[in-house]
């Protein structure tokens, strides 16, 4: 008996240990927590338990403990029973991780949303089913054992890769899930949000709203240094501003995403620690800046709130697509788009033909040129809003290679010099390079007059 006493005590001294440690983390942890579990279910459509079991079951957020009510639509989420934090489902505008002071009764605004035109085209163009395509330069063996390879075999919980799709000539040539998703099934692009954000910069450049070489219209930068940062410094993460991207403690972004009400503010409240151009610095806050920014090119929240749908989203038949905003109703342009692997699929084929969809330029060639330059001092890995290969970060991967880039391993890649898109979503990274590689090998002729290095 004193034995088993000794034990408890151990234990408990040992619990009280760990928590005084991360006592100042807890409001992170079931932040992150409450906030995927209301949107896994409310938004995803995921049960509480699979989102318990799989979503929030890593690293410190497994020590969270998750509450559904589904009559209010929230999620909230505890340690140990403290620091309780909830999230709230808004219809259009997805989950939001509130505090005290939010009205969860306020009425509040939602974008209005259209439908393809194209409904009875087949995909990509359209809703009907996608037409059944063998090309004689396709090895389709070595295509398939290329992504059984980014999936687990039975038994294994290594790769937990949930999707892949890949585009060929704009036909779809494989597309493959895991146990309980399908093509209905809605996944999020973490940062992948933030090319989504980019690419609205570049209908607004098209339609010649805004220039990105101006200056960024931000008001409490007007009598200081940081009155010369442009939005293209912004979108190419060259500000000069300081920025802690750190989500193993509480740093800039993890403040941002788990406490702010205005999560546009974060970066524009900071200081200029070096001139602009001179120093690349990966930054959430500066796409979130970048979605305040947006807002206010519009008269109305409405105005803004439709912007995305209207210009982008709907218009090339991404219907499945949802974009969350923070409490202040921001779009959340560094984390939070959720659609199907076939909608982020549409997203890649419209950076693969150069801004085109079906008969319409929706962002121009220059744009897709933009986007995929190097930034300075990115070491040939950043354009704007999108991750690149053209430094041979993947030296088995064609250096053409750009691609949309989300925590866990979401990825829409673009092979220009292949004709080719891939979609791939999982809870854990996987070697792309391998992966790629393989998929590419299986691709026996590559587009001719392409660049290939």
């Amino acid at each position: 008996m004193k034995l088993l006493k000794r034990s408890l005590l151990l234990v408990l001294f040992i619990l009280i240990i760990v928590i005084a440690f991360q006592y100042p983390k807890l409001t992170i942890i079931t932040g992150y927590s409450a906030k995927n579990m209301s949107s896994s279910v409310f938004v995803a459509n995921r049960s509480a338990e699979v989102t318990d079991s799989t979503d929030n079951n890593f690293g410190l957020v497994s020590l969270a403990d998750d509450a559904v009510n589904l009559k209010e639509k929230s999620a909230s989420a505890t340690v140990f029973g403290l620091m309780k934090r909830t999230a709230v489902f808004r219809d259009g505008i997805g989950s939001v991780l509130i505090n005290d002071d939010f009205d969860v009764n306020a009425p509040y605004l939602k974008p209005v949303r259209t439908s393809s035109v194209h409904d009875t085209l087949p995909y990509p163009y359209g809703a009907a089913a996608a037409k059944d395509s063998i090309f004689t330069n396709i090895d389709y063996t070595a295509l398939q054992n290329a992504i059984e390879s980014a999936f687990d075999k039975r038994g294994e919980n290594l790769r937990k890769t949930r999707a892949v799709l890949i585009l060929y000539k704009n036909h779809i040539i494989a597309e493959e899930y895991a146990a309980g998703f399908d093509e209905n099934s809605l996944f999020l692009g973490w940062s992948m949000t933030k090319s989504i954000l980019s690419t609205l910069y570049g209908i607004l450049q098209k339609q010649g709203t805004l220039a990105i070489d101006s200056p960024a219209p931000v008001r409490e930068w007007a009598s200081d240094e940081r009155a010369v940062i442009t939005l293209n410094d912004l979108l190419q993460m060259n500000s000069g501003l300081e920025w802690d991207e750190d989500y193993e403690s509480i740093s800039d972004v993890t403040r941002m995403l788990f406490l702010e009400e205005d999560m546009s503010r974060s970066q524009r409240e900071k200081e200029a620690i070096a001139p602009p151009g001179t120093i690349w610095n990966y930054s959430s806050g500066t796409s979130n800046l970048l979605s305040g920014i947006l807002r206010s090119q519009f008269n109305t929240h409405q105005e803004y709130l439709d912007f995305p749908y209207k210009a982008l989203i709907d218009k090339i038949g991404m219907h499945s697509m949802l974009l969350e905003t923070d409490m202040s109703g921001n779009y959340v342009g560094s984390s939070y788009a959720w659609g199907t692997t076939r909608d982020w699929a549409r997203y890649g084929l419209l950076y693969l033909n150069r801004g085109m969809w079906d008969g319409e330029q929706i962002i121009t060639p220059e744009w897709v040129d933009y986007t995929a330059t190097p930034a300075p001092n990115s070491q040939k890995e950043y354009g704007a809003h999108f991750w690149l290969n053209a430094g041979g970060a993947m030296p088995d991967v064609p250096r053409d290679v750009f691609y949309a880039d989300g925590f866990q391993g979401q990825r829409v890649f673009i092979i220009p010099s292949h004709d080719m898109v891939v979609v791939r979503f999982g809870l854990t990274g996987i070697d792309f390079n391998q992966f790629l590689k393989e998929v590419l090998l299986s691709v026996k002729e590559p587009v001719t007059g392409q660049n290939q290095e």
